[in-house]
C-alpha cells in the first residue's frame, strides 16, 4: 500500500492565505496545503473518529480523528461498522481486527495515540504520522518536536509512504525528565504534552486540595481538563510510594509539582513555624533522600515539574529563604538524575545540556 500525502496542514492551510500571525510567517518557508491523503486510489481529505482500517495485501492503514473533548474516542474493537470508504476493503469487528502497520493522527488531539496504545489498537512498530500543523503550533519546527515526543513523524506536503511493518521498534523517549520555569511560564502544558502517547498515566498531583480557594479551584480545573479522560489522578504528599506504586504497575508517571511538594513536606515536619522541631531538618532532609531515590529507580517515562527558584522573588521571611533554598538543592537532585532537563520561559521550551 502506498499513501500520499497531498496536503498536511488544518483545513485553511499553513500559512493561512493573507495572515500576518507569527505562526503563519514562520510557516511561510514550508507551507502546507489543507489536509489530503491520497489511499490506493482514494481521496482522503477528514480523518475519521471510527477508526477506518483500509487493507491492501499484508499492510493495514488507520486513520482517526481528534476525539470529542467530552468524551472517549470509540473502540473499534468493540463493535462491527460499516463505512462509505469508497475503495480498498475495510474489515471491523473483534475477529478482523489486524493490529495497523502506520497510523495516521492529527496533531490537535496527539493523545490519541496514547489512546491506541491503551487499548491494544497498535503494536510497538505501528508508524505514526502527525498532519494538521497550523495556528495552534508556533512554527513547523515546534510540529516536528512535539512528533518526536510522541514516537511520530511529522507528515510532509508531496511525502509518499510504503506501508510496510518497520524492522524494529521506534526509540523510547527520555525515561526521567524534568520540567522547570517560572509560574506561568508553561513548564506543566510542556509535561503534559509529553506524556500524550503514553498508554497509562498516573498524575500525581501533590498541591493542596482546591476546597475554599476560588482561584486554586480554577487552576486545577484548568490542568485537569488538558488530561485526557483515562489518566488516573493520585492526590499524595508521598510522592516517593505514588512512584513506586507507577513501578509496579507499569503506568508512566507526571509528578506536578516538586515546589509544592516541598511546602507540605516543610510543614508536616514543622518548619513553617517560628520554631521548628529540632528533628525538623533531619526529617526533611530523609523525605527529600526518599523522593530522589524513587525518581533514580522508577524504571518508566517520568516527567516531574518544578518551579525555578531563579525567577521568583526575594523572600522577606527566614522560612521563604530556607524553602527557596531547600527547592534549589531538591532541583538540583532531580536533575542530576534525569535523562533530560528542560527550561520553559513564555511557552517555548529550550534543553539544558
Amino acid at each position: 500500500m502506498r499513501i500520499r500525502f497531498l496536503g498536511t496542514a488544518a483545513s485553511r492551510g499553513w500559512p493561512v492565505p493573507e495572515c500576518r500571525c507569527a505562526s503563519c510567517r514562520r510557516a511561510a518557508a514550508e507551507p502546507r496545503r489543507p489536509l489530503a491523503v491520497h489511499v490506493e486510489g482514494s481521496l482522503q481529505t477528514a480523518l475519521r473518529a471510527e477508526g477506518r482500517t483500509f487493507f491492501g495485501g499484508d499492510s493495514v492503514l488507520l486513520e482517526c480523528d481528534p476525539p470529542e473533548a467530552s468524551s472517549t474516542p470509540p473502540d473499534p474493537l468493540s463493535a462491527d461498522r460499516t463505512s462509505d470508504a469508497p475503495s480498498g476493503r475495510e474489515r471491523q469487528g473483534p475477529g478482523a481486527w489486524l493490529p495497523p502497520d502506520v497510523a495516521v493522527v492529527h496533531a490537535d488531539a496527539p493523545e490519541a495515540i496514547g489512546d491506541l496504545r491503551r487499548r491494544g489498537v497498535v503494536h510497538d512498530r505501528t508508524r505514526f504520522l502527525l498532519v494538521g500543523g497550523g495556528h495552534g503550533v508556533h512554527s513547523p519546527a515546534e510540529l516536528r518536536r512535539r512528533a518526536a515526543l510522541w514516537g511520530a513523524e511529522a507528515a510532509a506536503d508531496g511525502q509518499v509512504v510504503e506501508v510496510a511493518p518497520l524492522p524494529e521498534p521506534a526509540e523510547p523517549v527520555a525515561r526521567r525528565v524534568l520540567v522547570t520555569g517560572g509560574a506561568r511560564s508553561g513548564k506543566s502544558a510542556e509535561a503534559e504534552r509529553r506524556m500524550l502517547a503514553e498508554p497509562r498515566v498516573v498524575y500525581v498531583a501533590t498541591g493542596p486540595r482546591p476546597e475554599g480557594d476560588a482561584a486554586w479551584v480554577e487552576r486545577v480545573a484548568a490542568h485537569r481538563s488538558r488530561r485526557p479522560p483515562w489518566w488516573r489522578t493520585e492526590e499524595t504528599g508521598d510522592a516517593a510510594a505514588a512512584l513506586d506504586e507507577a513501578a509496579g504497575t507499569g503506568e508512566a508517571v507526571l509528578f506536578d509539582c516538586a515546589g509544592t511538594w516541598l511546602a507540605g513536606a516543610m510543614e508536616e515536619v514543622g518548619m513553617w513555624s517560628d520554631t521548628p522541631p529540632a528533628d525538623a531538618r533531619e526529617r526533611l532532609d530523609r523525605r527529600i533522600g526518599e523522593l530522589l531515590d524513587a525518581w533514580r529507580r522508577f524504571p518508566g517515562h517520568s516527567v516531574a515539574v518544578t518551579n525555578e527558584v531563579g525567577s521568583g522573588v526575594v523572600p522577606a521571611t527566614r522560612s521563604g529563604g530556607l524553602f527557596r533554598d531547600m527547592l534549589g538543592r531538591l532541583n538540583q537532585g532531580l536533575a542530576q538524575e534525569s535523562d533530560e532537563v528542560l527550561l520553559a520561559v513564555s511557552g517555548r521550551i529550550i534543553e539544558l545540556p
